[in-house]
């Protein structure tokens, strides 16, 4: 097939570093699987054959498949690759992604390392896909680094959002998608030159709780930051911090006029409602918000009348009706924030929030319309291990078209 110029522009360096991690760790003998190595000496001992892998997986993903393809050309560089997908490209559930062609004793033993590159990246650009998506007014910001496993992993999933992020922009022109991420190392698959971020709880917390502190020595530390993000759930008053810090930003320290941006992070636990909210004056901030009486109208309206009917025992309509109006970063809280700061008189100030901004929350929070400029998040990550794994069969001996039962559709 025709190849697309590549979705992430130089791509290539940061891929290549990943495949110079992996190579790290041992010799290819040393990391694959030995039933492997096996195979490949006893077909190097009693005559190498061409072969033809395919390369699918059992779920849909969006094709992120370049890490493994630069592992393939580092390990075996003779090997042909045939991409049945571009990057980007919608990929249903159990089609050939890749034919890889070449010596039987190289790709044998290879085969282990080829396929811990793929499942990971290409869900994550799955997940990443739906999520911007979703939420198409609302940046997004990689924050999955403190769930990864190191660099390696890092890179993958980075690598798969920006993939996702991209896709997602080019199916819609809407789409902000992935603007950074939390990290220096992946921060340029996403057209950035560094990490993102500005104060974690921990900072808060040095500040005796003191949220308006924390972001002062920010400022003043850190002179050359943009943007200035007040994290307001410290001490359970978001929105009077989120006034307090405004207040300072725009009408005391003028940083506005130094062409600086404020904005406040919602990252309230699920353990409590944000201030000034319960579960009632939630769904009654959400339906007035939408123009909608009464808490299962707000529910069907939201969630689409069909799935709302098939759901009779209201096991998906219970976990709409947490992401609405429950405890936690919520849609009413959201709206209720972004309220709040308009009243003030505070219409520049973004709201950005995060706590498990997964697929689901985000389809529900962009269905919503939740007044969002920028989503923290690293729930693209594969929601569970199975998801990610991939598998390759031999389909070809000699260009004799040969695979065990029940893979015959890979012929196709």
């Amino acid at each position: 097939m025709d190849s697309r110029a590549p979705l992430i522009p130089g791509y290539e360096k940061i891929i290549d570093k990943l495949v110079d991690i992996a190579l790290a760790a041992g010799p290819v003998a040393s990391q694959t699987d030995k039933y492997f190595t096996n195979t490949s000496r006893i077909v190097a001992a009693h005559g190498d054959m061409d072969v033809t892998f395919a390369v699918f997986m059992r779920t849909r993903v969006v094709a992120a498949l370049e890490p493994t393809i630069r592992m393939i050309r580092r390990l075996v560089p003779t090997a042909r690759v045939k991409r049945f997908y571009e990057e980007g490209d919608v990929v249903p559930s159990e089609s050939k992604m890749l034919e890889i062609t070449g010596s039987m004793a190289k790709l044998s033993e290879a085969e282990t390392l080829l396929l811990q590159k793929i499942g990971f990246p290409c869900v994550s650009a799955n997940n990443a896909y739906e999520m911007c998506r979703a939420i198409p007014n609302a940046a997004f910001m990689d924050m999955h680094a403190r769930h990864g496993s190191g660099a390696e992993m890092n890179i993958l999933a980075a690598y798969g959002a920006a993939v996702g992020s991209e896709a997602a922009k080019r199916s819609d022109k809407n789409v902000k998608g992935f603007v950074g991420s939390s990290q220096d190392l992946t921060a340029p698959l996403f057209g950035a030159n560094g990490g993102m971020g500005t104060m974690p709880h921990a900072l808060v917390g040095y500040t005796n709780g003191d949220v308006l502190a924390a972001m002062k020595l920010f400022s003043e530390s850190i002179p050359e930051a943009k943007t200035l993000v007040a994290l307001v759930d410290y001490t359970g008053e978001e929105i009077t911090d989120s006034l307090r810090c405004a207040r300072w930003f725009y009408d005391e320290a003028r940083l506005h006029d130094r062409g600086k941006e404020f904005g406040v992070r919602l990252d309230t636990h699920g353990g409590r409602f944000a201030e000034g909210l319960d579960y009632e004056k939630s769904v009654e901030t959400v339906g007035q918000w939408l123009g909608v009486s009464g808490e299962y109208n707000i529910v069907e309206q939201v969630l689409g009348g069909r799935a709302f009917q098939l759901d009779p025992n209201n096991i998906l309509v219970d976990k709409v009706r947490r992401i609405l109006f429950g405890k936690g970063v919520s849609v009413a809280a959201v709206i209720h924030t972004r309220r709040a700061l308009d009243s003030a008189g505070y219409e520049q100030a973004q709201i950005v929030a995060s706590s498990g901004f997964d697929p689901q929350k985000c389809q529900i929070m962009g269905a919503a319309k939740a007044p969002l400029d920028l989503v923290g998040t690293g729930s693209f990550l594969p929601a569970t291990l199975t998801e990610t794994y991939a598998t390759a069969d031999i389909i070809a001996y000699n260009g004799v078209r040969r695979v065990k039962v029940g893979r015959e559709f890979l012929f196709d």
